[in-house]
């Protein structure tokens, strides 16, 4: 991953959009999200704060945000259909070498 961006987005006549926003984040990762955070930032930088992609984009701000600080953990244990992976949870985290609870 470059901080490249794709080409049709640099168009003068580019209308930024939501789409873009999400397609920017869609496959995002915790190694990446820094990179990501400064893609989302040139990408609606001259958007007023009202417009749908500058708010969506300062959403998904905060999520890169978080991300790259803590990491990613898919699901819920509460959510049956998308329960915390076990190389995720607490518990395993507690049995990993130099994890707490030995």
């Amino acid at each position: 991953m470059s901080e490249a961006e794709h080409p049709g987005r640099l168009r003068a006549e580019h209308q930024v959009s939501v789409d873009d926003v999400r397609q920017l984040v869609g496959a995002s990762t915790p190694h990446f999200s820094g990179q990501l955070r400064e893609r989302l930032k040139r990408l609606v930088a001259g958007l007023p704060a009202e417009h749908p992609a500058r708010v969506e984009a300062e959403r998904q701000l905060a999520i890169m945000l978080r991300l790259g600080f803590e990491g990613e953990v898919r699901g819920e244990p509460e959510d049956p259909e998308m329960p915390t992976l076990p190389s995720v949870s607490v518990a395993a985290a507690q049995r990993a070498p130099g994890g707490h609870g030995h």
